[in-house]
């Protein structure tokens, strides 16, 4: 007997919360590891808050949308992931470059930390967000025998 297996729900709360918790562990742990404050630091603001923030924006606007826009579900996943993620990264670095540029004491890093916290919050929250989207299967249907066995 096989069980079909629907597609798990999005959550919009969860994917921001996995999205500041993920890479603020990870890059906090890698900062404490190597000895690297600043590191530490960034962990928990430009990465993890740029990573929440784009899971955000990038998952309420998919779920926003998601009735209107058909081509969202018609497009290959991995086409619909890497467009997004393309287009998050690039405009993630464009507001880094503004922000180093508006307010010279903010760290160069974040030219670094915001497009690859956009890049990696985008492919998760794209992916499971269209994970969700998928057509649930037709429940299957058994035969049944009404006849009884005569032996």
């Amino acid at each position: 007997m096989t069980e079909v297996m629907e597609p798990p729900r999005f959550r919009l709360w969860q994917e921001a919360l996995f999205a500041y918790v993920a890479p603020a562990l990870c890059a906090g742990i890698g900062g404490i590891a190597t000895g690297q404050t600043d590191l530490v630091v960034a962990a928990l603001t430009s990465i993890a808050g740029t990573s929440a923030l784009v899971a955000v924006v990038v998952g309420a606007w998919l779920q926003r949308n998601e009735s209107r826009r058909s081509w969202l579900l018609r497009i290959p996943r991995i086409g619909l992931v890497a467009g997004f993620t393309v287009a998050a990264a690039a405009l993630a670095e464009l507001i880094a470059w503004s922000a180093t540029q508006s307010w010279p004491l903010l760290p160069d890093r974040i030219r670094i930390d915001f497009p690859i916290a956009a890049a990696l919050a985008t492919i998760i929250t794209t992916w499971r967000w269209r994970a969700a989207q998928a057509p649930k299967p037709a429940p299957a249907h058994r035969k049944t025998n009404n006849r009884k066995d005569i032996s």
